[in-house]
Formats: structure tokens, C-alpha cells, sequence
């Protein structure tokens, strides 16, 4: 008690703390330079090791140099990657229902090995001046595209001047050749030479006639577009190519032979070739005599098995540019070109899924030799009816089981 008869608490008194809300113009309030001051003459007595480390302005700027090169670079193989999976699924919508309707594979190549048929035709396009050429623009989509000739497209015209077979995926990638004039069952027709099987039926047919005739499932198909090969061949910087022997050749009458052929003179040993020289390369049939001394494919001899052969060296040669560790920044300045252009080279059911996995697949199984039907002496190998190839059972068998790694 107190003199005044009031009762004192015993205690502390009771209170609350409220925070109040930062007012909007505490911002510009003059800030607290002694705070600042004391807090600097704290630091400068500690010990120079505790204090805080300074930041070197130049060593910031270069992790941020580095960091923006590195975001660039991932967008550009994106843009790559971007450009090459819309090509192929375009290029995937051109091809034949039919053709779609008769392949047995999956869209997981990578995982497990899968067999590819690939085709090319003797088509050619209707503003060409090469013997051959399509009668219009409507009937080169018709042989292009796989379908069955119909309407003005005459029946048995376009014939597949290409086959071969390609076992991707599984850690595999193997290569088999058969002869374009191989005595077999075509599907509706009577035995002839198996390249006809695509000109009564298209890419659905001639695949039937490849499955009877090997005994094999294809999982999936690719038909060469001789334009967009000359283009991939050229982004990626050309192919090289090991010539057996020297060869010459003119086709469709030679460069100057006003045909819109073409003319090559290669040497014996490895050669860089473009698209064209690569494509004339892959489509000799007969030889012509070479200038200067020394011994040629012409004199030696030369048939479809070394055509075949041929045809390999050249697909091996843009696999090679394209998975060759010293070509990466030639392939990587030229990402988006070689990714537009790659898909171009075939209509295939191969869409933007499969076909960057049989790219992998082709990096990963490595190069293995090209096997080609009846190349060797003893495959038993003879002349069948019309100037074809007859290929007996047992080297029809011993091609299938390399191609299948059994």
C-alpha cells in the first residue's frame, strides 16, 4: 500500500508488442550512416583471414559469360534437335498407308534391334531430262511415296533400284545388300527379278516379297529421296568413300551429254565425294573406260554385287560424318541444316520418335563390313531366268543369320 491508498502491482506491469507495417515512406528516409560506420570499424579490427572474402568483379563476369555461352549452345542443339524431329515427322505422313499397314516394328528401336528395309526407285522426277522420268509430278509423289501405281501412273514402270537391309538398335547395326535382279516370288505375279515386286504393288509388296524371300519380319521402311540425299550429303560436308579400283562412268549420257546425267573419274583408295558425285557413285551400273595407264572397274568387271557394295560405302560414309568425334563442331555449327536436311533423304514410317533413335543406334553399333548376297565364290550363286540372279536357300539362311547376329 502507498500513502494515497492506491494498490500497487506487485509485478511488472502486463503490455503488448504490435509490429506495425513498414510505412511507404520509410524508403526514403535518411539512412543510419553511424549503424554503418560502427559495423565497418568492427570489421576492419577483426583478423584479415576472418574476415569476409571480397568478390572479384572479373571472376563474376566470366561465370557469367560462360553461363550464357553454355544456355546458347544448349538452345542451338535444341533448335538442332527441334528442326530434325519436325522434318521427320513430316517426311513420316508422305509415306503409304499400305506400306504403314504391313511393317511389324515398334517405336522403341534403341532398346531392342529391329530390321529396316531400305528402297530406292528408278523413278526420277518429271523436270529431269534423264531417261526415266516420271510422266508428271503426280506419278514421281505416287513411286515416291510407296503407293501402288494407279490412275494415269502406268502399272510396272517404276521399279526399286535399292535393296538393303539394316539391323539397328540392341547395340547393333548391320547391313545386308540384295541384288535388285534376285530370282524371287513376287506377291500376285510370277517369279521374276525381286525389284519388280514395287512396281505392280509399291512399298507394301515389294516389303512382302523381301519377308518371303529371306524369311524375315521388317520392322520398318525408308525410301530414298535422291534429292534430299544430294542435300544431306552436302550438309554434312560430303562422304568419303574407299574405292576398290579406279572407275569412271557416265550416266544418262555423262554431264555434258544433255540428259541431266552426271560423270565421275575416281581414283583407287578413299574419296571425298558431294551430293551429286555420291549419288552417280552409288548408281553405277556399267563402267566406262578410264583415261591414263593402269587397270579399271571397266577392264576388272563390275557387276550389281559391287554395286551393292557401293551403295553401302556411301550409307557408311554419311554415318560416319555424322557420328565421328572430329566432326562435331563442323556438325554442330551446321546442327539445324544437317537436322532439316537428314529426314528429307527418305519418306519412312519413322517419325519424330524412331528416327533420332536409329541415328543413336547407328553411333552405338559401329561400323561393321558390308555383307551383300552371293558375294562370295562359293555361295552356290547362278543365272536364273531373264537375266537374273538365282540365290540358293542355304546363302539366303547364312545372310539372315549375320544380319540377326544369331
Amino acid at each position: 500500500m502507498v500513502e494515497n491508498g492506491e494498490q500497487q502491482p506487485s509485478g511488472p506491469p502486463e503490455y503488448r508488442v504490435y509490429r506495425s507495417r513498414r510505412g511507404l515512406l520509410s524508403r526514403f528516409r535518411k539512412p543510419d550512416l553511424s549503424g554503418l560506420r560502427e559495423r565497418g570499424l568492427r570489421e576492419l579490427k577483426r583478423p584479415r583471414r576472418e574476415r569476409e572474402p571480397r568478390v572479384r568483379p572479373g571472376r563474376t563476369g566470366g561465370r557469367r559469360v560462360l553461363k550464357w555461352v553454355g544456355l546458347a549452345a544448349l538452345g542451338w542443339i535444341l533448335l538442332s534437335f527441334l528442326a530434325f524431329a519436325v522434318s521427320a515427322q513430316l517426311q513420316a505422313f508422305k509415306l503409304s498407308g499400305e506400306a504403314k499397314s504391313t511393317l511389324h516394328g515398334n517405336p522403341f528401336l534403341l532398346p531392342s534391334a529391329q530390321t529396316i528395309l531400305v528402297l530406292g526407285t528408278d523413278a526420277r522426277p518429271p523436270n529431269t531430262l534423264e531417261p526415266g522420268a516420271a510422266p508428271s509430278e503426280k506419278c514421281f509423289e505416287q513411286q515416291a511415296n510407296g503407293d501402288p501405281p494407279h490412275g494415269e501412273c502406268s502399272v510396272g514402270q517404276f521399279r526399286a533400284d535399292t535393296l538393303m537391309l539394316i539391323r539397328a538398335g540392341g547395340g547393333a547395326f548391320r547391313k545386308l545388300s540384295i541384288p535388285r535382279d534376285s530370282y524371287a516370288e513376287v506377291p500376285g505375279q510370277s517369279p521374276q527379278k525381286i525389284n519388280g515386286a514395287y512396281a505392280f504393288g509399291g512399298a507394301s509388296e515389294q516389303i512382302e516379297a523381301v519377308e518371303d524371300f529371306l524369311d524375315v519380319e521388317v520392322d520398318h521402311v525408308a525410301i530414298v529421296n535422291f534429292t534430299g540425299f544430294e542435300d544431306l550429303i552436302d550438309a554434312v560436308g560430303g562422304v568419303v568413300v574407299d574405292v576398290p579400283q579406279k572407275i569412271c562412268a557416265d550416266i544418262s549420257g555423262g554431264a555434258g551429254g544433255g540428259q541431266g546425267g552426271g560423270t565421275v573419274r575416281l581414283g583407287k583408295g578413299e574419296n571425298t565425294l558431294g551430293g551429286e558425285k555420291a549419288l552417280i557413285y552409288a548408281r553405277i551400273r556399267k563402267p566406262s573406260p578410264c583415261p591414263g595407264p593402269g587397270r579399271s572397274a571397266y577392264t576388272l568387271g563390275y557387276d550389281d554385287i559391287d554395286r551393292e557394295r557401293a551403295q553401302q560405302d556411301v550409307i557408311g560414309g554419311i554415318r560416319g560424318r555424322l557420328t565421328d568425334p572430329l566432326r562435331l563442331p563442323y556438325n554442330f555449327v551446321k546442327g539445324p541444316i544437317i537436322g532439316w536436311n537428314a529426314p528429307k533423304a527418305f519418306v519412312s514410317d519413322m517419325g519424330f520418335f524412331t528416327m533420332p533413335q536409329l541415328i543413336l543406334a547407328a553411333a552405338i553399333g559401329g561400323d561393321s563390313e558390308a555383307d551383300v548376297l552371293c558375294q562370295g565364290s562359293n555361295s552356290g550363286c547362278g543365272d536364273g531366268p531373264g537375266g537374273s540372279i538365282e540365290i540358293p536357300e542355304t546363302e539366303r539362311r547364312r545372310a539372315v543369320k549375320e544380319l540377326l547376329g544369331e
